[in-house]
């Protein structure tokens, strides 16, 4: 089934509204797999013809080839498919797996169509009926509850985070803020539902009116505004691109953003597979250099001429799975929301989370414990997933409007990886979007016993900062921070009056302290006022190194 990974508060509203096109009825829809390019118009020498100069540039910067994969589906063979029957129209295609999935409501033009030379297989993938279906209504509107602020601002945090401040502390993101690394000249393309608002609401005025929204594409034969028809990905962007101080600034809010639509709210079918494939390409030939989709698939009770299983969650059995490998492989950072199965009889990850390569998100609170309902590894063949884990407990987001709220699911905990994997690769450019995405794995808080519900862990995107870009944390000094156990006063040696500050956070991740030197031998920070439990300090000294420490509060 394909899944919204989003709000808890909207599941109910869209499992009873969403209604079926024309379930039970005989496919219409269906992706024909070419056999080869011959004789293709396109070539290796003149890829300007099929890829941007932002997707050539990158290719060229990570030596990553162009070959004969690169080139569009033979125009040649569309002309033919299309020449069987003139109600057939091509609705999208996956140059990279050379598929065609087309509209061809006269079944019995089939034999016709597998007769071609070049067709080697049709498989039924909707049962759309275009000829007389009218564009869907918009999206309800969505009900909300009060919030409740958890910002802070700090001499070394950069923007008062509002209503965000937990889930980008979490990750250390606003350190990484701190370095100056805040998503300016990286691009993120988002595949969804639908950004209803964006293009009106003051939220999003950065994006609209500052120019960081690059273009759109909506893949849905009966749509033609990503603006209209649902608002799943109006709070997924909010989360990454969000630029209001003290109500939420989000963990990339100087990107870029390109939007893709290529999920259909209202309606649960194979195709949609073909669509997110068909994205992938987009992504690519535009030159994206991070995607985040908040998709995945299961089974389709739209579609029940084709059913999966667990043993399917491959990497391998989905069109979508393996675009999403080969996106990835061609030097895309890959953000897949996990899914909302955890609590469910499927309990697994759906397609294309199971996907080599890429960063598969489950989602957890602002304390780092994972959510019910984010759905569980492994993939059938045994790899770990998900990959990381984010905040995707009331996370804090935009819905049409400008209103301000919270929604669960692992919808919101991919973008707000996704962005902050987009700031991490602004820092190291000269890394490649594989390196990128082990660093962050490495750097996840159970990396080293990874586990089918967290993954490899919530990562510290700011000691992946630190640990490649030669700022590394000092191993030449030995910290004395005594108690520890502490109760009123921490205290810390500085002998050598090396400290220039010493930050203490909670284990949320959020700063709690920040206590510069005066030129004290010895520094003394008041923990009165904090509650019980475990905190991580960090010593930062005036070179430009740290070293960090853990003290327990009584």
């Amino acid at each position: 089934m394909k899944k919204y990974f989003k709000t808890l508060l909207l599941l109910l509203v869209v499992f009873c509204l969403a209604a079926p096109l024309a379930a039970q009825m005989p496919a219409t829809c269906y992706r024909l797999t070419l056999s080869d390019k011959n004789n293709s118009p396109y070539s290796i020498d003149n890829p300007s013809a099929y890829l941007s100069e932002r997707a050539l540039a990158k290719r060229a910067r990570f030596n990553i080839p162009i070959t004969e994969q690169d080139f569009p589906v033979n125009p040649q063979y569309v002309q033919q498919v299309q020449g069987v029957d003139s109600r057939i129209r091509v609705l999208c295609s996956c140059k990279w797996l050379n598929t065609l999935t087309i509209y061809c409501p006269d079944s019995t033009k089939l034999p016709q169509l597998s007769a071609l030379p070049f067709v080697t297989d049709i498989l039924p993938v909707a049962n759309y009926d275009l000829d007389s279906l009218a564009p869907m209504p918009a999206a309800p509107e969505p009900e909300y509850s009060p919030m409740m602020t958890n910002s802070f601002r700090d001499s070394v945090v950069p923007y008062d985070y509002g209503f965000g401040a937990a889930q980008i502390a979490i990750h250390n993101g606003q350190l990484l803020h701190n370095e100056g690394f805040r998503g300016e000249g990286m691009l993120i393309a988002m595949f969804d539902a639908g950004w209803q608002g964006v293009d009106t609401d003051y939220f999003f005025q950065n994006l609209t009116a500052g120019g960081q929204l690059l273009g759109t594409r909506d893949l849905i034969p009966f749509r033609n505004n990503v603006f209209e028809g649902h608002y799943h990905g109006t709070i997924c962007a909010s989360t990454m691109s969000a630029l209001t101080e003290s109500q939420l600034v989000g963990t990339a809010p100087q990107a870029n953003f390109f939007f893709i639509r290529s999920e259909e709210p209202e309606s649960e079918q194979l195709i949609e597979e073909d669509f997110w494939a068909q994205a992938a390409v987009i992504a690519d030939s535009i030159g994206a250099d991070v995607i985040n989709s908040s998709l995945g698939y299961t089974d389709f009770p739209d579609f029940p001429q084709h059913t999966s299983t667990y043993e399917d969650m491959d990497g391998v059995s989905s069109i979508a799975s393996l675009a999403a490998t080969l996106l990835a492989q061609k030097g895309v950072i890959v953000c897949i929301s996990a899914g909302n199965e955890g609590g469910n009889p499927w309990h697994y990850i759906g397609h294309p989370a199971d996907a080599y390569d890429v960063l598969a998100v489950g989602a957890a609170d602002i304390f780092g414990e994972v959510a019910y309902f984010s759905s569980r590894g492994p993939s059938y063949d045994g790899r770990v997933k998900p990959d990381i884990t984010s905040v995707g407990v009331n996370t804090a987001c935009v819905y049409p409007g400008d209103y301000l709220n919270v929604a669960s699911g692992t919808s919101l905990a991919g973008p707000v990886a996704a962005g902050l994997c987009a700031c991490l690769w602004q820092a190291l450019p000269e890394a490649s979007s594989l390196q990128v995405m082990q660093y962050i794995r490495e750097n996840g808080s159970c990396y080293d016993n990874p586990n089918d519900s967290l993954g490899y862990g919530i990562p510290d995107f700011y000691a992946a900062y630190t640990q490649h870009v030669g700022i590394p944390e000092r191993t030449d000094i030995t910290l004395s921070v005594f108690p520890n156990p502490c109760t009123d006063i921490l205290q810390i040696a500085n002998g050598d009056l090396q400290i220039e500050r010493v930050e203490l956070y909670d284990a949320s991740g959020k700063l709690v302290r920040c206590h510069r030197n005066a030129g004290d031998y010895l520094m003394r920070i008041a923990v009165n006022d904090l509650p019980g439990g475990l905190y991580i300090g960090k010593a930062r000294f005036h070179n430009g190194g740290n070293k960090t420490f853990k003290v327990f509060k009584l």
